[in-house]
């Protein structure tokens, strides 16, 4: 039995031009090269398979064999990785990141974020994108510990040393509870008519905020370190909180929220800035986020 050697990516590539263009008259003109060459690539493959992949007889067209139509979607997967591996390359010699790693504020609208990430995706294959969405002081923890190339952070974050730091927009923030929560039921809430009752604040275990309290206006309350359960909570009239607009506009359409008409606080923005280390400048995969972020959240106000 003749032992199988490994093909060149020559052929291999011959090959796919051959499956894909449906003869090897039109493979040689892709190809640029003379049908005789394409020929003999291709003898030359099922030699190093010891497999014939075409079947050449009573008819103009090469049709796969059986052996070449099982063996055609690995081929094409071994083309691919080829091209992905030299655009790559080619990448990094233009100075563009291999992996960014991004830390977002659970604040940051989806509507924003999901299609900037599809068009990242699109406009930078080769740039692997880890993603982080952490609240309030883990998300600038995350640049200060360089796990995070850039961060898009919420606000009161102290300044420090190690960061760069640029206001890129805000997220509108809004009293509501349930409508059959006490403070719903009785108009406008003069000062300190919250301190009554359960507030739901955002939290999270960075020292970068321990300790410290955003929007808390009520004597007693439940910090909660997922935005999700928060809402969730809120919902089933289990005390009132902050939330930013766009996560509740459904709920106040329905009617499962409603906003609280506050004398000592109304609406507020949370403002959003965009985190670096100074000692990393953001590359071009980083700044394109960085501009399009700005302009999207600029966009979405």
């Amino acid at each position: 039995m003749v032992d199988v050697i490994q093909p060149s990516l020559d052929h291999l590539r011959t090959f796919m031009a051959v499956v894909e263009e449906g003869s090897f008259n039109a493979a040689a003109r892709k190809l640029g090269r003379a049908i005789s060459v394409v020929s003999y690539a291709i003898g030359q493959l099922e030699a190093e398979l010891d497999l014939r992949l075409f079947d050449r007889e009573g008819s103009r067209r090469p049709q796969l064999t059986v052996a070449g139509q099982a063996l055609l979607a690995r081929v094409s997967m071994i083309a691919d990785d080829v091209d992905a591996l030299v655009a790559q390359a080619r990448s990094l010699r233009q100075g563009l990141e291999a992996e960014l790693s991004l830390a977002v504020d659970v604040m940051v609208p989806g509507k924003v974020l999901a299609p900037l990430l599809r068009d990242f995706q699109a406009r930078f294959p080769t740039v692997s994108l880890r993603l982080h969405v952490e609240a309030l002081g883990a998300v600038a923890a995350l640049a200060v510990a360089g796990r995070a190339t850039l961060a898009i952070a919420g606000p009161d974050i102290q300044d420090i040393p190690e960061l760069a730091r640029e206001t890129v927009g805000s997220v509108e923030m809004v009293p509501v509870a349930a409508p059959d929560h006490p403070l719903a039921r009785g108009g406008r809430i003069a000062p300190g008519g919250t301190r009554r009752h359960l507030q739901l604040v955002l939290t999270d275990r960075s020292p970068l905020t321990e300790g410290r309290d955003f929007g808390v206006l009520g004597a007693s309350s439940w910090r909660l370190a997922d935005l999700g359960a928060k809402h969730a909570l809120l919902k089933e009239g289990i005390g009132w909180g902050l939330m930013p607009r766009h996560a509740i506009e459904g709920d106040l359409a329905e009617g499962t929220l409603v906003l609280l008409d506050l004398a000592e606080q109304q609406i507020t923005r949370y403002a959003l800035v965009a985190l670096w280390r100074k000692d990393c400048l953001p590359g071009p995969a980083a700044t394109w986020v960085l501009d399009e972020i700005r302009e999207r959240l600029a966009g979405a106000a």
